[in-house]
């Protein structure tokens, strides 16, 4: 690897290391050789890695589970310069180890943190074990550590909301919105909107309501996150139209509807499959000044898909590109599988080479589905350029789709084209990243 940096002549910089290793960590690329790169930087005269590279070799080992060098980077950031270890070190080292270790391991690895820096806030970290275990483990997870670890700690606002938001009843939330109170902490607007969200989730909302009256007693007003909540409440308890008055209530009290809302009005009547209007809400969103994000066309594109109509998924998919909202990786699989049902090759090539120019969705998942249905038909031409655009792009194709593109090759007998491919495919597991 050395020799082949010296021969290509690159001026290393941090900028271009951190670039580099992104793209490994996004593309999930090889993480042996991600980190040999890595120490081999370090080795280099008068270089010294930023923060963010080692955050993100961070990630990508832990990805791996490469535990045992997890620990040796963080004591190497130790001894070298402790500020190194930031917030977002502690947050990235405890998910990628509570994604694959026990809770209790997860502790011992935030204790043993906490004790290689002196820079890090103790009641922020503490917020940080239990955002993780919310995210990672369970909630239930999350509170025995709490209350095991309150007293080593001082909890603040952040940490009721970050445990309040994770409830999954009403009944849990409304249990811990009280023992918040019993212990001396003023609830904000934040603590007040997981409660009521909390609550419309569950369907009671004549709760929820209740409370945002008491907000209001209290001079904590709602703000639109209350109000989305509401809206997407009467929506499960089957009352779309209820809930588009929600959104002419709010603006009576100042307080003026977001895409989030829209959204959610949408989504009640995709839900009925009421898509009239569903399209009058989108419309009406847009006299209003607002843009429809990805999730809005998402909301049709789940009906469209799940009652086969490529008609209007096409022309939703159509204005989605003329109006400049690029789709996402949802949109993506939503479409490209609706055109492998219905075989539509054009309209699915179509979409890959949006993706290849515009830089949207992903590459892994659509190219999986794409190169499956292009194997279907046949279409070896097709199948090898998207192939290598893909490769291009620094994104490499799952070995499950080279293997069957190799199998479809070798009955056509492409010999050169398969030495080509399998090249490519070797040269791809650390070379393609260091292009810009």
């Amino acid at each position: 690897m050395a020799e082949l940096l010296e021969k290509a002549g690159v001026s290393l910089s941090t900028e271009l290391i951190d670039g580099v290793l992104k793209r490994v960590r996004f593309s999930h690329g090889s993480g042996s050789q991600a980190f040999e790169f890595f120490c081999l930087m370090a080795r280099q005269r008068g270089f010294f890695h930023s923060s963010y590279s080692y955050d993100t070799m961070l990630y990508i080992l832990g990805r791996e589970r490469k535990f045992e060098k997890v620990w040796g980077l963080l004591r190497e950031m130790r001894i070298k310069d402790q500020s190194l270890i930031t917030p977002r070190t502690l947050q990235i080292v405890l998910a990628r180890i509570a994604k694959a270790c026990s809770v209790r391991q997860t502790v011992e690895s935030f204790t043993r943190i906490l004790r290689y820096s002196k820079h890090l806030d103790s009641t922020d970290s503490f917020n940080a074990l239990l955002r993780t275990l919310c995210q990672e483990k369970s909630m239930g997870d999350a509170r025995n550590v709490y209350h095991s670890l309150k007293r080593s700690f001082r909890p603040n606002i952040l940490t009721f909301n970050i445990l309040l938001s994770g409830w999954k009843t009403p009944q849990e939330a409304e249990s811990f919105f009280g023992e918040m109170i019993e212990l001396g902490c003023k609830p904000d607007l934040v603590s007040y909107n997981c409660l009521v969200d909390a609550l419309c989730k569950g369907r009671e909302l004549d709760k929820a309501l209740k409370i945002v009256q008491m907000m209001r007693e209290k001079e904590i007003y709602p703000d639109v996150m209350t109000y989305t909540s509401i809206i997407g409440g009467l929506g499960l308890m089957g009352q779309p139209d209820k809930a588009c008055e929600v959104l002419k209530e709010m603006r009576e009290h100042g307080c003026y509807p977001d895409t989030p809302a829209y959204n959610a009005a949408i989504r009640n009547f995709c839900i009925a499959r009421r898509l009239g209007d569903a399209y009058r809400s989108m419309d009406e969103m847009v006299m209003k000044g607002l843009s429809p994000n990805p999730t809005t066309y998402n909301l049709f594109f789940r009906c469209f898909y799940q009652s086969n109509d490529l008609s209007s998924a096409w022309s939703m998919y159509q204005r989605m590109m003329e109006t400049g909202c690029l789709p996402n990786t949802q949109t993506c699989m939503f479409l490209i599988k609706l055109f492998k049902r219905q075989e539509k090759l054009e309209m699915s090539l179509r979409l890959w080479n949006d993706m290849v120019e515009r830089g949207f969705g992903s590459y892994t998942l659509v190219s999986d589905i794409l190169f499956d249905m292009l194997c279907d038909l046949g279409k070896l031409i097709e199948v090898e350029k998207c192939f290598l655009q893909m490769i291009d792009k620094g994104q490499k194709p799952s070995n499950a789709a080279f293997k069957r593109i190799k199998v479809l090759m070798e009955l056509a007998n492409r010999q050169e084209a398969i030495t080509y491919l399998s090249k490519k495919m070797e040269a791809f597991a650390f070379s393609p990243q260091l292009k810009e």
